[in-house]
């Protein structure tokens, strides 16, 4: 497994389908869920999870990326003991952060939730455990993406979600069975047995990882043994390296994703003064963070897979001073993300309510209306995703950081004075916030990636190309779908044909549009299955 060398787009492409199935069974657990827990148990919930989210960001949520570049970086001069001492050094680095986060998690919780929702805290306090096991499964996967093969964490992600599924759905049930004595208690613990489902999830995921380790453990000890570097890192040496390596970009991370935590806390506390009802806030968060967020989510995570594949070949070129070959695969890894990320984000527009409404039944319009108008941030979130990937691997980590700073402190301004000057906006304020944050970010990052490696954006075949077969694809999946409702008025049939319709329309409009060859089809996600397709429909001949 260890001996495999990948290309990017294939590293990409196979991370991309693992992440793209574990994010369609985190969606579709979503539904059950949301009928078991109700909307005010979904907002407890959201609000326990942004928590938990923010200690994980700190502790573990970047040191797959972080622990990549560290240790290819000794893989590429074939330094293997100094790797695996980075190894070590970093997984006890996540046992001392993670433990730290897992504890703060735990006692202080009820300072880092708003005021209004101190009944997320036994969700909470689920999930700090989490934390300290997230960080050690952080460290594996990273040590195996180092080493070019995505296998590893792909499947320990599918595992996770199918873990995290079952056990959140079956937890809430049983913890509402058994405690639950009226509307309020429903809500909490069933919340609480959600998270539940997290910490098993993560429980499977390292168990998967520390069996593919053993399995490797051989191979690994031989390439160490054969190493003939003589200038030895010591412990302390890799540690102080972790730490200035790491740290950076843990905490550019952090400040990357802290708006979600930020957003709900001033959303929340300023409605609150507003005079609006706690429950009222509490559904219309739980809607935002459990429905709208996971359905944009799906996308955003296939930009996150590119990042973390292209991470160890970029940080290699850039080791060797080869910034060509470096911007070739910045431009490969972008084209390969919008291709995906731009028509998901017009067909998450178009046919926004049907969606909510197939996949979250229990929902309201609410979660329609964020889906249409919240769409575009798809493509900003991705971009922005891809250049902060690109900026670590090079070793600039603090500009992400301070890119992040700035992109914060807008995004916390705009919630702040939506929430306050119009809180009939309600969750709003929120999504338009968001869109600032992601768009400031992608022109920062912009403008260092031209400063560092003379990288240009080639907007005609990197957007407009993949825009213009994507208006295409959505003009026709309108058409589809309510033509045919009012004929078949049963959505799950319309949006099937509509969505089966308009893939097939984009793949046609796209290779028309840009010229693509069959070869170059070839390099993308299923690539052989499209272009057999593509030949059935005498596109390719």
């Amino acid at each position: 497994m260890m001996s495999e060398k990948n290309g990017l787009v294939k590293n990409a492409s196979f991370l991309m389908m693992a992440t793209l199935i574990s994010r369609v069974i985190g969606l579709l657990y979503r539904s059950p869920l949301g009928v078991v827990l109700g909307t005010v148990g979904l907002g407890y919930y959201g609000y326990a999870n942004n928590v938990y989210v923010i200690l994980l960001l700190i502790s573990a949520y970047s040191i797959p990326m972080a622990v990549s570049k560290v240790v290819s970086e000794r893989l590429a001069l074939k330094q293997y003991r100094n790797a695996q001492k980075v190894f070590h050094g970093a997984l006890l680095y996540a046992m001392i952060v993670g433990g730290v986060a897992a504890l703060v998690a735990f006692f202080f919780g009820n300072y880092l939730l708003p005021v209004n929702q101190q009944q997320a805290l036994l969700a909470l306090r689920m999930l700090a455990p989490t934390i300290f096991f997230s960080a050690i499964l952080g460290v594996m996967r990273g040590y195996f993406q180092a080493h070019s093969t995505m296998m590893p964490t792909s499947i320990s992600q599918i595992l996770e979600q199918i873990a995290n599924a079952i056990v959140s759905i079956l937890a809430a049930w049983l913890l509402i069975k058994k405690f639950a004595v009226d509307e309020e208690t429903h809500a909490i613990y069933g919340a609480a047995g959600g998270a539940m489902g997290t910490g098993a999830g993560v429980l499977t995921g390292l168990a998967f990882m520390l069996i593919v380790y053993a399995a490797n453990r051989k191979s690994i000890h031989k390439k160490i043994a054969r190493d003939k570097h003589t200038q030895e890192e010591s412990m302390v040496g890799v540690m102080k390296i972790i730490f200035l390596m790491v740290t950076p970009i843990i905490f550019n991370t952090f400040v990357y994703n802290a708006s979600s935590y930020l957003d709900s806390k001033i959303f929340s506390d300023i409605l609150n003064m507003k005079g609006i009802a706690a429950k009222v806030v509490s559904g219309q968060w739980g809607e935002y963070s459990n429905y709208y967020i996971t359905l944009i989510n799906i996308p955003l995570a296939l930009s996150s897979a590119t990042s973390s594949a292209m991470m160890p070949e970029i940080a290699t070129r850039f080791i060797k001073n080869e910034y060509k070959e470096a911007n070739e695969k910045i431009n490969e890894g972008i084209q390969l993300t919008m291709f995906l990320c731009i028509p998901a984000a017009v067909g998450l527009a178009v046919l926004a309510f049907p969606i909510t409404k197939v996949l979250f039944p229990s929902s309201g319009t609410l979660s329609g209306q964020l889906l249409l108008a919240g769409s575009i941030t798809v493509i900003f979130s991705a971009l922005s995703t891809i250049t902060n990937g690109v900026l670590q691997a090079i070793g600039k980590a603090r500009i992400p950081l301070r890119n992040s700073a700035i992109s914060l402190v807008l995004n916390v301004i705009t919630v702040a004075v939506c929430s306050f000057a119009a809180p009939q906006m309600g969750v709003f304020s929120v999504l338009i916030a968001s869109l600032v944050f992601a768009v400031v970010m992608c022109v920062l990052n912009a403008m260092f990636l031209k400063k560092y490696l003379g990288h240009k954006n080639d907007f005609v075949n990197g957007y407009g190309k993949p825009l213009a077969a994507a208006a295409g694809m959505g003009v026709v999946a309108w058409i589809v779908y309510y033509g045919l409702h009012l004929l078949v008025p049963i959505r799950i049939v319309c949006l099937g044909v509509s969505v089966i319709l308009a893939a097939l329309v984009y793949l046609i409009l796209y290779v028309i549009v840009t010229k693509t060859t069959v070869e170059q089809m070839r390099r993308f996600p299923m690539g052989n299955y499209v272009v057999k397709v593509l030949r059935i429909l005498k596109v390719f001949r």
